[in-house]
């Protein structure tokens, strides 16, 4: 009985590890996501203040 509860405290354990993993990963995935938005977002305004400055 002793041995049925270990091996499912460390299988339930592994599941824990694997949650948290996933989550640390899929933060830092959508940090770099974000990230790359924000750029995509400078870099457009940038081009479109640099046509507006030659529009006018």
């Amino acid at each position: 009985m002793g041995e049925i509860a270990t091996q499912a405290g460390r299988k339930a354990l592994a599941v824990g590890v694997l949650v948290a993993a996933g989550y640390v990963l899929f933060k830092l995935v959508l940090g770099f996501v974000t990230t790359v938005a924000w750029i995509a977002v400078i870099a457009v305004a940038v081009v479109a203040v640099v046509w507006a400055l030659r529009v006018l």
